[in-house]
């Protein structure tokens, strides 16, 4: 029992400096490796496709790097080929020594050692699941923009069949809309009236509609081609991007004109009760001047013929104050632009209507003047005829040769006017109508003054009482007649060289 005690002895010496060896040596191979810099192992890049998915640097067995990189690349492309592949059946398997990267548990695409964490200073599990992620990807996207092309080109064909199918189908409707309408022309177009206003012929109508229907038509086609391109541009992988993109410039201003519209419906029926209110007082106005005008209501001192330009002042300056009213609410009112466009119209107005406020505002002083009416036989300046039109601007005068003269009531303010029918309405009053002769020395002035007398007596509307007399006012080469007052009518007569007019009519007849 005694010699085999260090018998034993001397073997457990031995076994445990024959450990301590071992592991001295498997410390120093793996110091060595350790201290074996990346960059100074050559790498050998994995590109299967165009692109380099990683690098590898060790050998494993008798495979050399180059070796091992072109048979992982060998591989990766087998998976490219297959046609039935699937993502989901990649995965990182881990070995006893390894972590590999396995495609339906059999094939081994690569395997991560040690070594290859070692020369890239990361873990096994980091550059193992860096690799995993690369092949597949990559693998996918080639699947996706190569593999399934001519299936893409043909979808892509067929969509652009149906497209084209719909947009003529489309067409030939509207096509049969216009033959339908047309030739029932009669039936459906027979003009638009209002007031009396022909506003369009039944030829103009029908234009009007058939524009109104290639419109529709042309806004149809362009709206269902426009949203057939998402469906097209979501066949290809790389132009996906743009379907959002075309889903974007669509939506977002409709999204952003629904939600105006629906932001803006408080501000629209505060407008709609501004302008209803408006609306119905002028309508009360209204019914008091018409009842001035045709003088079943009288107000001291306000003619019954200054009811409706009143009324339209006031109707102006009512809509002025309700726009007014109305403009804070409106959408965009606090905008820049908004603000800019107003000032500039504003400035427009005031440089290029100065003359035309001008004749308004004289316009509006000779309707409370009251110098003439319409029918009215006037004299202004130089012009005499008769009034035919009184607008807030011109008036417009008809003379004895039929000739229209249109004067700015700026001038008709600023000239004198002289009305020859201001007095001929009234039984009382009448207008003295006379004019200048010129006789020769040779004749005897009392043969002249019952000449002249008799000829004013012959004519038509002129009054007996008070006779008709002659002013003699110088021994000159003329003399003057004087008839006494003449009814509401004009006339003209050559006796003796001699007209006589009254103020009914606008010329000389």
């Amino acid at each position: 029992m005694k010699k085999k005690l260090p018998c034993f002895l001397l073997l457990f010496i031995v076994s445990f400096f024959s450990i301590v060896s071992a592991q001295t040596d498997s410390l120093k191979a793996t110091t060595t490796t350790t201290n074996i810099s990346p960059s100074k192992l050559k790498a050998y890049p994995i590109i299967p496709f165009k692109d380099t998915l990683f690098y590898v640097y060790n050998r494993v067995g008798s495979f050399s790097a180059e070796n091992r990189a072109k048979a992982i690349t060998a591989r990766i492309k087998s998976l490219y080929e297959d046609d039935l592949f699937k993502a989901d059946s990649l995965k990182v398997v881990p070995s006893e020594i390894s972590l590999d990267i396995v495609y339906k548990g059999d094939l081994i695409l690569m395997s991560v050692l040690n070594a290859d964490a070692v020369a890239e200073n990361k873990t096994v599990s980091e550059i193992a699941n860096r690799n995993f992620n690369a092949i597949k990807k990559a693998i996918i996207f080639q699947n996706e923009n190569h593999s399934l092309l001519p299936k893409r080109l043909g979808f892509t064909a067929l969509l652009i069949l149906i497209l084209t199918l719909v947009l003529w189908f489309a067409s030939r409707i509207f096509n049969r809309i216009k033959l339908y309408f047309s030739k029932r022309r009669e039936r459906y177009f027979k003009g638009f009236n209002y007031n009396n206003i022909n506003v369009l012929t039944p030829e103009k109508q029908e234009f009007v509609a058939m524009r109104f229907i290639g419109v529709i038509k042309i806004i149809v086609l362009i709206v269902i081609a426009y949203s057939t391109l998402p469906v097209l541009f979501n066949i290809f992988p790389a132009t996906q991007a743009y379907t959002t993109t075309i889903l974007k410039w669509t939506l977002t201003p409709i999204k952003s004109a629904v939600m105006g519209f629906v932001d803006f419906l408080p501000n629209l029926f505060t407008i709609i009760v501004i302008v209803l209110i408006f609306r119905y007082s002028l309508k009360i106005i209204k019914f008091f001047v018409d009842e001035i005008n045709k003088e079943n209501i009288k107000v001291d001192g306000f003619y019954s013929d200054w009811a409706k330009p009143t009324f339209n002042i006031i109707r102006f300056l009512a809509y002025a104050f309700m726009l007014v009213v109305i403009f804070p609410y409106l959408p965009g009112s606090d905008s820049p632009i908004f603000k800019g466009v107003s000032v500039f119209v504003g400035i427009l107005f005031s440089l290029g209507s100065s003359n035309a406020i001008a004749n308004m505002v004289a316009g509006l002083v000779i309707t409370y003047m009251r110098p003439f009416k319409i029918g009215d036989f006037i004299k202004i300046g130089d012009v005499s005829g008769e009034v035919i039109e009184k607008t807030a601007l011109v008036t417009r005068i008809r003379t004895p040769k039929f000739e229209d003269i249109t004067i700015p009531n700026a001038t008709v303010l600023s000239s004198t006017s002289t009305n020859f029918s201001a007095n001929t309405k009234q039984a009382t009053n009448g207008l003295l109508i006379h004019t200048t002769v010129t006789i020769g020395y040779d004749v005897p002035w009392k043969d002249i003054h019952k000449a002249l007398i008799d000829a004013a007596l012959k004519t038509d509307m002129t009054e007996k009482t008070p006779e008709p007399f002659v002013l003699q006012t110088s021994l000159d080469d003329f003399l003057c007649v004087l008839s006494n007052k003449c009814l509401y009518e004009r006339t003209y007569k050559a006796t003796q060289d001699l007209f006589f007019v009254t103020s009914e009519y606008s010329g000389f007849f």
